[in-house]
């Protein structure tokens, strides 16, 4: 039976008459546009979380690495792939609880960084939780696959979302030949590489939307919903002083009433133009960003995916038309993503296990910044073990929200989405 055929089994007639309907198959809401809003904590959170990325990712190098360290030659490339905006060698060196620079053997003056014992623990715990957790990263990355029109990604695209996804350094060579009922290696006559979803696991085929209506006491607005007779609503977290004002409000209780139409639904038969499209659009991204760990990514990785995912090409417009869904930030020299309601005050809602080992590594980071030049010992390998540590990303009671010049709402304009799309 083809994906399509399994996929359809999952949506009654009415739902399909309904999707149909020519009155959501056009333009009928007006849009408001609202100016750019800046979340101090939301931006926090992107700034200390591209450090810690790219350490991680220096740590995997590393131990991939068949003499089991780095130089600073072969490093010296790196900063961009590991969004730095300092040369590597100087961020090797920020972080001595994690990189332990030594000379090399035969060339003196080369430095060279090998993992610390407190970072090897870390990753001996990082590994425990991969393999405690695997079945949960299966089902995300399936996820991801059941989303795309062809059921295949790249992994040019695939790769760069690693660790937003959770998945392990050596996914391709550890975790995909083991689930064969799963997934699949392809290749292209162009002869890119992609990864396929083998089987359509019917289990998976529900949105975090849907799962989050049918257990926090929405259960008869869901019950109707399943039988297509009422919309999903999204949740809305509006920059302070917008959801009172009566544009978006009129405007968003409009959107909110579309039918909701379910990422993992084939939607080549709606209207690209019309929007009940649009709503789709945000579902779209609203489920990838649920899907990552850290409830948020880069906007070029999300790019990236665009013609799988059957999205619009000016798809990213969304982000800053939609500000209380997603929130959109310029920190460390790249336009970042994340969805508003995976957050509270700084803060992940409901942390994925790795998301606390990596509090734990940041925690290490932060503490060889402040001790350098100190030694080493100040990291006691009790304290690594301890499953809660101080979280040194927390900020301050209010979400830290200002508004941009010019507040307020207008008529909806490219004009801010144009800014954006200029910055990467």
């Amino acid at each position: 039976m083809s994906f399509r055929a399994e996929a359809g089994g999952l949506f009654s007639a009415l739902r399909r008459s309904l999707l149909h309907h020519q009155h959501h198959q056009c333009r009928s809401i007006t849009k408001v546009r609202l100016k750019w809003v800046k979340n101090r904590s939301l931006d926090h959170v992107i700034d200390t979380e591209t450090d810690l990325k790219a350490a991680c990712l220096l740590k995997d190098a590393i131990k991939r690495s068949s003499a089991g360290f780095l130089t600073a030659k072969s490093v010296a490339e790196w900063q961009k792939a590991l969004g730095l905006t300092v040369p590597v060698l100087r961020f090797l060196r920020r972080y001595p609880t994690l990189f332990h620079e030594f000379p090399h053997a035969r060339y003196a003056g080369l430095p060279c960084f090998k993992l610390t014992d407190a970072a090897l623990l870390l990753d001996s715990q990082e590994k425990s939780i991969h393999q405690k957790y695997e079945h949960d990263t299966v089902e995300r990355l399936s996820k991801v696959l059941m989303m795309t029109k062809t059921k295949t990604l790249p992994l040019r695209c695939l790769i760069p979302l690693k660790w937003d996804l959770g998945l392990p350094d050596n996914f391709m060579k550890l975790l995909i030949p083991n689930y064969p009922d799963h997934f699949q290696f392809v290749k292209a006559s162009s002869g890119d590489a992609y990864l396929k979803l083998v089987n359509w696991p019917e289990s998976y085929a529900a949105s975090a939307l849907e799962k989050r209506n049918e257990s926090n006491g929405a259960g008869g607005e869901y019950r109707q919903f399943k039988r297509g007779q009422t919309a999903l609503a999204f949740p809305m977290n509006f920059p302070r002083g917008y959801g009172a004002q009566k544009k978006v409000k009129a405007w968003m209780d409009e959107f909110q009433k579309l039918p909701y139409i379910s990422p993992y639904e084939d939607s080549r038969h709606i209207d690209p133009s019309s929007d009940l499209m649009e709503k789709r659009v945000v579902g779209v991204l609203h489920e990838i960003l649920s899907l990552t760990i850290h409830k948020k990514t880069k906007r070029n990785y999300l790019r990236s995916l665009r013609e799988e995912l059957n999205l619009p090409h000016k798809f990213t417009r969304i982000f800053t038309r939609y500000p209380g869904i997603f929130y959109l930030s310029l920190k460390c020299k790249t336009t970042t993503v994340a969805i508003r309601e995976g957050y509270r005050r700084g803060k992940l809602v409901d942390p994925h296990p790795l998301v606390r080992l990596r509090e734990k590594f940041y925690h290490v980071m932060r503490t060889g910044l402040i001790y350098r030049g100190k030694g080493l010992g100040m990291i006691p390998p009790e304290d690594i073990m301890l499953d809660d540590v101080e979280d040194e990303t927390e900020q301050e009671e209010s979400e830290g929200e200002e508004l941009g010049a010019n507040e307020g709402c207008d008529e909806d304009s490219s004009e801010m989405d144009d800014e954006f799309d200029g910055q990467e």
